[in-house]
């Protein structure tokens, strides 16, 4: 096609026609055979291509949505554990003290049945020990009674009838109590 002509050889008018303007079939040939190779990568290769790109933009897109849910689920998880955490604090602190006046109201009910029980033996005590001291009482006005009437049987020299005992003993009972 080409022939190497020299610029001698041509004018400069031809030379321009036949190298800058070109051959119309040879064009329109060439024009054609690019549009079908166009048409044929548009359907052979850019629809798969496109398809397959939106396919991958849908899937990034579907899992960025996805991975938002979760950020915002676990947020939200945390909060509510936070919240049961700080109740469960809460209630335990309600329990502690719950459980410390429950054993102080129990130390305090002890001490007083304990002191209860304290007075109770310290009034036994003292009923015993009253009772004793009236027996001892008791036991030394009887002792005193003996020896008196043995006294006066000396005294007398006879012996004392139940009439003059009866009267000495109340006489000495009334002169002991006073």
């Amino acid at each position: 096609m080409f022939n190497l002509v020299t610029l001698a050889d041509m004018n400069v008018g031809d030379y321009i026609r036949e190298n800058l303007i070109p051959n119309w079939v040879s064009f329109v040939c060439q024009l054609g055979a690019l549009i079908v190779m166009i048409l044929v990568i548009f359907f052979v290769a850019y629809k798969p291509v496109r398809k397959m790109l939106q396919k991958r933009a849908d899937y990034v897109e579907e899992n960025i949505r996805q991975a938002e849910e979760a950020k915002a689920q676990a947020l939200k998880n945390a909060s509510q554990s936070e919240e049961t955490i700080i109740a469960s604090k809460k209630e335990a602190a309600n329990i502690i003290a719950e459980a410390k006046l429950a054993a102080d109201n129990n130390s305090r009910a002890m001490l007083e049945e304990t002191r209860l029980e304290i007075n109770k033996m310290k009034s036994l005590a003292e009923e015993d020990i009253a009772r004793s001291k009236e027996e001892a009482k008791e036991e030394i006005r009887q002792e005193m009674v003996s020896v008196a009437l043995a006294a006066s049987e000396e005294v007398l020299k006879r012996e004392v009838n139940e009439k003059d005992n009866a009267r000495i003993v109340k006489d000495f009972i009334k002169e002991m109590d006073k």
